[in-house]
């Protein structure tokens, strides 16, 4: 018998993460806060059975995935009246890709055990290209048997899937995931502001530096972008600030010094100051060029 999975959030992770789980030849019901979004519509011309509510959604599905922005977004489709916790069959498994922090995904564990649900933190990363090709690496926090169960079906989704230990581990290696990935967007706009002063094509940049040890996912994906100023979002400038906060609270009142990461944050912060929120990280350059 084919497999139903429930996907609550179909953005520009989401839409296409459910599209490859139909293309695995999985059945999936998805859900989405706003049903008229262009991504929506695109998961639905891909044979995802796209549903008004969540309660419909969740009914009987053998496994739970959860693809939204935020803590207070994943508390609201699990906990609210009509929402995940009140119509999954006992003891289904969810599965949350949205990067929350290691403490709220331990909460949020302990919180659906009493309802008799169980929880995975799988949070992602490889953007929406990797999302798109199926080739995320999805970081896994949850007990062991729980993630047996779901690898093989993660593997319709990401191609780098890897068990980080108990719940909340998973959240806790995206956010040093995410620490690299902003003080790597610092190089790569510092990198392209000296080749544009030495008169270098900053594409020549991108081209040799590529193939050497100065090489990285940001400046192979996202080097192009950054020369071209096209800053169509992969991954919102709002979302890394989000991310970026999580990191701060996540160390609570350890005596932790990550001047790399303020740097960064504070260059984010002056593009979403530019109205720049919704643009992807690689408008960071903007903080340089001042527009």
């Amino acid at each position: 018998m084919t497999k139903t999975f429930a996907f609550i959030g179909l953005g520009v992770m989401g839409s296409p993460m459910a599209s490859n789980l139909v293309k695995a030849g999985y059945k999936v019901k998805g859900w989405n806060r706003t049903s008229s979004k262009n991504l929506v519509k695109q998961a639905d011309a891909a044979g995802v059975k796209v549903v008004s509510t969540i309660a419909s959604a969740v009914r009987n599905a053998d496994l739970i995935f959860i693809c939204v922005s935020d803590e207070a977004d994943v508390n609201e489709v699990i906990f609210q009246s009509g929402g995940i916790a009140e119509n999954a069959e006992n003891n289904t498994l969810i599965i949350d890709f949205s990067t929350i922090g290691a403490i709220a995904s331990q909460n949020m564990t302990k919180n659906l055990a009493v309802k008799g649900l169980r929880f995975l933190d799988a949070p992602i990363s490889g953007g929406d290209i990797g999302a798109q090709q199926g080739t995320l690496t999805i970081m896994v926090g949850g007990k062991q048997a729980d993630f047996t169960e779901a690898e093989p079906v993660l593997a319709a989704m990401g191609k780098n899937i890897i068990y980080c230990g108990e719940s909340g581990s998973g959240q806790a290696v995206k956010l040093c995931n995410q620490v690299l990935c902003s003080v790597h967007m610092v190089a790569l706009c510092e990198a392209m502001q000296l080749a544009k002063q030495l008169g270098l094509d900053p594409n020549l940049i991108i081209e040799v530096c590529s193939t050497g040890a100065a090489g990285s996912w940001a400046l192979s994906n996202l080097g192009e972008k950054v020369a071209d100023s096209d800053f169509a979002p992969g991954f919102m400038i709002k979302h890394i600030l989000k991310d970026l906060r999580l990191v701060q609270e996540n160390l609570g009142d350890a005596d932790l010094d990550l001047p790399g990461v303020e740097f960064a944050q504070k260059q984010f912060q002056s593009v979403q100051d530019m109205g720049g929120e919704e643009q992807g990280t690689q408008a960071m350059i903007r903080a340089y060029n001042n527009n």
